[in-house]
């Protein structure tokens, strides 16, 4: 077991959700505290109702439970951003900080910072785009991701804070539904197969993007946090490869294992944020620097999130 404590903030997210049991097996579950607007009914551990848009609140979580490692996971998503970018912005951004500047200040020594393909504009090569390339984010989140991502950077030149950070790709997992992201149409169309219901799909059928199966997007969290600091040589956010695909693609695959699956395409304003995303990512650095490699493809992600879900429909089923 660790001697860190460790906090996560938005540990009720898609991501949080899952990252926060894998944390509770590394260090202990008395030593992850996990934190969010509100409590999920069903969550074992240790809780703190916490906003983190108030810095007090955060630096006080901090000094109760003697942090030293910090998760900052709580952000306004893509799709729901362009809904209302200005309250994103601040958001997004006012958290960010409160977290850094805690975590300066405080016995906090690391901190992940999660960031996004979204970073990415129409300036920047769309097929295997580069870890260094020019950034100009065509939304608001994709905004407050480049600006954090600097920020994370200036607070390790300037202070020495141990940040680290992923931009990730569209996440897929079966433990729980998105929030409001444009990728989301991957996670959707398997409760759709399970449920065989028709998917209506607000992205064109050929709509390639980057994708990760979270299982894959864990482990690459984990052990980016668990690398000897001096191995970490890019401070803004490291890119993240795993696959790529379509939604006629991904939906050819789960019709595989479900013949009768159908599909209609109603594309929505999110096309508008997807057609100037990457197609594919160039994550060397990340290969080089910390060993990084995926484990997951198409058919074998596929295969688990059909399984996963139809397991849990079925016991829904069940109990009612």
């Amino acid at each position: 077991m660790s001697d860190d404590i460790v906090l996560v903030i938005g540990a009720n997210g898609q991501l949080g959700s899952v990252l926060i049991k894998e944390l509770q097996n590394i260090h202990g579950i008395s030593k992850v505290i996990a934190s969010d607007v509100y409590l999920d009914s069903n969550f074992e551990g240790v809780f703190e109702l916490l906003d983190a848009t108030d810095i007090d609140s955060v630096h006080s979580i901090v000094k109760k439970h003697s942090i030293t490692q910090i998760y900052h996971l709580a952000a306004i998503l893509s799709a729901k951003g362009e809904q209302q970018p200005l309250k994103t912005w601040d958001l997004n951004m006012k958290m960010t900080l409160n977290v850094f500047e805690v975590a300066r200040i405080s016995t906090v020594n690391k901190v992940f910072f999660p960031s996004s393909i979204a970073v990415y504009g129409n300036k920047a090569p769309l097929q295997k785009s580069p870890q260094s390339a020019f950034l100009n984010p065509a939304t608001v989140y994709g905004i407050s991701k480049a600006a954090g991502e600097n920020w994370a950077q200036y607070y390790f030149t300037n202070y020495d804070l141990d940040i680290r950070s992923i931009r990730y790709p569209g996440v897929i997992g079966y433990q729980s539904m998105p929030g409001g992201g444009t990728t989301d149409y991957a996670v959707d169309i398997y409760h759709s197969a399970v449920k065989k219901q028709t998917y209506n799909c607000f992205l064109n059928a050929d709509t390639k993007l980057p994708m990760i199966f979270m299982e894959d997007a864990i482990r690459a969290t984990i052990e980016l946090m668990q690398v000897p600091k001096a191995k970490i040589k890019t401070r803004t956010s490291y890119n993240l490869g795993s696959m790529s695909f379509s939604p006629s693609e991904l939906y050819e695959a789960i019709k595989k294992e479900h013949p009768g699956f159908e599909i209609e395409y109603q594309p929505d304003f999110r096309q508008g944020i997807a057609d100037k995303w990457p197609k594919s990512i160039d994550d060397n650095e990340a290969r080089n620097d910390w060993d990084w490699k995926p484990k997951f493809n198409l058919k074998s992600m596929t295969s688990v999130m059909l399984e996963k879900l139809e397991e849990k429909y079925n016991t829904t089923k069940l109990k009612e």
